[in-house]
């Protein structure tokens, strides 16, 4: 990212503009800025944050003209500029809009002044968007696609001194997602695992990373898949015992199973994981494990196994059967259809 390779040389912008919904990315570049233009222990008098839903811009701006003192340069931070955007609201406070384009057009050079707008749209036909759009350096943090989110796990990776396999960026992202912080957090704990050699493998992301409730009944349908009696009902009463609900559980299990059947269909009739993984909405690598678990079953046996989930479902939606139990006979009754 150009924006944090300028900040690392010290080769800073008089005015930034960070939007978009992603914050990490938002949060990332700020502490970055106030690492790298706030120097000799300056932060506590160059440094100054706004709250534009509670103050005039015009504060800020007045903060931005004076000069810095005890260093080079000050740094200004602006929030919630809400007047960057077309939500229509009864604002509190009126802000001098053509005071912001007069600074903006000629910004202080002593000043770093950074505008936050954690919305996912700015209005681009207002005069004061189009302006800073010209005139800031900017930052649109927005979800990153699948490629751009390898590619912030492997540079994240190095970021934190290691190296991580390509499997195990498979395997994380299918874990943990894409909320970057989570990532990020995990990564930490990985690179730290990595010992001399600083390589993450896919073993130490199953082994280390945290479980959410998807990833762990896909472990449960992993073992009820593989007739695995003991660690399937090991890994329910294990959810059970976090207070888990039985028909989220199950829910859960009925969407795992439907993939695979789905899975099955597809690849059946030759489409690859990748195109199967379109059509589904799903991640590639749930293709990739949902195939290589469709091969332990005939698609008479995967029907009899959502026809019974149904069941189970009316069951539990009906009262008649003790709803942890109902999903605890559900898993013995799966693990024996053959």
């Amino acid at each position: 990212m150009s924006i944090m390779k300028n900040i690392r040389n010290k080769t800073f912008s008089p005015i930034y503009l960070l939007y978009g919904k992603e914050s990490f990315l938002i949060n990332d570049v700020k502490q970055k800025l106030m690492a790298n233009v706030l120097t000799n222990g300056s932060e506590e008098f160059n440094y100054s944050a706004y709250d534009l839903e509670e103050v005039p811009v015009e504060l800020a701006i007045e903060d931005a003209e004076t000069y810095p003192f005890l260093g080079e340069k000050k740094l200004v931070i602006v929030h919630n500029p809400v007047f960057l955007t077309a939500v229509k609201q009864k604002e509190k406070v009126e802000h001098d809009l053509k005071r912001l384009e007069k600074y903006v057009s000629d910004p202080a050079q002593y000043t770093v002044m950074v505008f936050i707008a954690d919305y996912e749209k700015l209005d681009e036909r207002k005069k004061i968007t189009k302006l800073l759009k010209k005139q800031a350096e900017i930052l649109e943090a927005k979800p990153l696609n699948e490629p751009q989110l390898k590619n912030w796990i492997r540079e994240r990776a190095a970021f934190h001194h290691a190296e991580i396999e390509e499997p195990a960026v498979d395997t994380l992202v299918f874990m943990t997602g894409n909320d970057l912080m989570a990532l990020n957090e995990e990564l930490i704990k990985l690179s730290l695992n990595a010992g001399e050699k600083g390589l993450i493998t896919e073993e130490m992301v199953k082994r280390l990373v945290s479980r959410s409730l998807e990833q762990n009944v896909f472990a449960l349908t992993e073992s009820v898949v593989k007739r695995e009696s003991g660690e399937a009902l090991r890994i329910y009463f294990d959810l059970m015992k976090q207070n888990e609900e039985p028909i989220k559980i199950l829910s859960l299990i009925a969407g795992q199973f439907r993939l695979i059947y789905q899975v099955k269909e597809l690849t059946g009739r030759g489409y690859s994981h990748k195109h199967a993984a379109g059509l589904l909405k799903v991640h590639p690598y749930r293709v990739k494990l949902a195939a290589g678990q469709a091969r332990s079953f005939s698609n008479e046996e995967l029907k009899a196994i959502i026809d019974l989930i149904a069941e189970c479902d009316l069951k539990l939606k009906s009262g008649g059967l003790d709803r942890s139990v109902a999903v605890e006979l559900l898993l013995m009754k799966i693990m024996q259809e053959k």
